[in-house]
């Protein structure tokens, strides 16, 4: 693949879709701007720029080719700046490829380049919007080849042998659909989307003629929300079953590839060599139920593309089986289920830090409702559950080169990381807690184009010094 390559027409389409919904709220301003300087210039307005997003797009795709070179991935692109971008191939970290609907149409797959420190900026390196499957493939080994230097030529390059890690049964998208938070991601988007029109439409006025209305018709509009709030919950009831369907991992010999996705099917591939951490979260209905979701994180992907460097690896799973699962795979982890604890001294610093934002909001609601105030005990003694709860889920253990670290904000959070992939380790210690012989954890690693961490609060100080020799360069030298 020397010569230069245009990707497939369909990206036009895409294109010009994209620049629509980038310019859609600029649409609307110009509606409500002349609305009353005649309907003539509004259209000729909407026209030309009409006209100008579907040349500048099909210039686009002309102006756009890319082709393997030398050991680089080289893309030139631009309508009136020529620009060129070159790209290692030993640099690349992950080739993301995905098919959305149009690239389906067209038995076309859409390809994005993750590298090893990202851009920088709030897309991935590259982008091949619309190539043949064979063309990806064929890019694959390619890239596959360029880092293994003992492969010499791609195309006798035989078929990698893979093993099937997790495989999703239907019973278990059924109980991840019902079990995820999705339905707080569609009401945000609701209204974030109106909080964009709130320049255009009078809400103020709106809202003022129906206040009256509203007061005598208080019951209608309960369960108007409680309606909302279910045809929410359907929604991302149906958005997550499409979104991981099909959901396959497997095993190659320096990779882990996860395919997933009913009407957009992707393929994320995670380099094993640039596995930083293994998470396993567990929210609070999954965790009663027995069942959590593994996280790999890894150093790639981009600013914005957290999916390039936190990837759900297996979205639902048996808490106790997760070992016997990876642990054939992933064999420098160990994913052991016990921990030290917290000393029991530190259980009411926990709970006095989930008294901090509610206490005063219970003390003035008791004072301004009297009795109905009473009421909002109830969401004191939730609170108070919720950092005993965190109490009881906090610990940490030290396994030969491995560092477990347990803790809970929302989800119950289990962070495996191993020694020589800590950036950074530190120990904190207030003067409230100094006076208790208590002290934090923070642990950093390097996590796609930012860092992530993972911190247990309260632990004893003796604890601490154990984990800090361990993680000491002195430690280090014995070792």
């Amino acid at each position: 693949m020397f010569e230069p390559k245009r990707l497939h027409p369909i990206v036009i389409v895409l294109t010009i879709g994209k620049r629509l919904k980038d310019f859609i709220f600029s649409f609307i301003a110009l509606f409500f701007i002349w609305k009353n300087g005649g309907k003539l210039l509004l259209f000729g307005a909407i026209g030309i720029a009409m006209v100008a997003i579907v040349l500048t797009s099909i210039l686009s795709w002309l102006r756009y080719t890319y082709r393997l070179e030398q050991n680089e991935l080289r893309i030139e692109y631009g309508v009136f700046v020529r620009k060129k971008r070159y790209i290692p191939l030993e640099r690349i970290q992950s080739l993301d490829i995905s098919e959305g609907i149009l690239q389906r149409l067209c038995g076309m797959v859409k390809v994005k380049v993750e590298t090893a420190g990202g851009s920088g900026t709030d897309e991935a390196e590259a982008v091949l919007a619309a190539i043949s499957k064979e063309e990806a493939r064929y890019i694959q080994e390619y890239v596959a080849a360029a880092k293994n230097p003992a492969v010499q030529e791609v195309e006798s390059n035989p078929a990698i042998s893979s093993h099937t890690v997790y495989r999703m049964a239907p019973s278990q998208l059924i109980l991840l659909s019902l079990t995820s938070g999705g339905v707080g991601v569609v009401i945000s988007a609701v209204l974030a989307f109106f909080s964009q029109l709130d320049d255009f439409i009078p809400f103020e006025r709106v809202f003022r003629g129906v206040e009256q209305w509203a007061v005598s018709n208080l019951i209608i509009i309960v369960l108007f929300v409680f309606g909302g709030l279910v045809v929410a919950w359907v929604i991302a009831l149906v958005g997550t079953m499409l979104k991981y369907a099909n959901f396959n991992v497997t095993k190659t010999e320096h990779d882990l590839v996860i395919s997933q996705g009913l009407l957009e099917k992707r393929q994320i591939t995670i380099p094993l060599t640039r596995i930083q951490a293994i998470r396993i979260n567990e929210n609070i209905v999954r965790q009663w139920l027995g069942y959590a979701s593994v996280i790999v994180e890894s150093a790639g992907g981009s600013v914005s593309n957290q999916e390039g460097s936190k990837v759900l690896l297996l979205p639902l799973v048996k808490i106790d089986s997760i070992e016997d699962i990876l642990g054939p795979y992933l064999t420098d982890y160990r994913l052991s289920s016990s921990f030290h604890p917290v000393p029991k001294r530190a259980m009411l610093r926990y709970i006095f830090r989930s008294w901090i934002i509610i206490v005063p909001i219970v003390a003035a609601a008791i004072f301004f409702l009297k009795a109905w105030g009473l009421l909002s005990l109830i969401v004191l003694a939730w609170f108070t559950f919720w950092g005993i709860l965190k109490y009881k889920d906090a610990g940490w253990k030290l396994e030969n080169q491995q560092l477990n670290l347990r803790y809970r904000k929302m989800v119950r959070s289990t962070v495996f990381i191993k020694k020589n992939k800590i950036q950074s380790l530190e120990v904190k210690e207030s003067y409230f807690q100094k006076r208790k012989d208590l002290g934090s954890l923070e642990a950093f690693v390097k996590v796609g184009f930012g860092g992530g961490g993972s911190t247990v609060m309260d632990m004893d100080q003796n604890d601490l010094k154990k984990v800090y020799s361990w993680f000491s360069r002195e430690a280090k030298k014995r070792d």
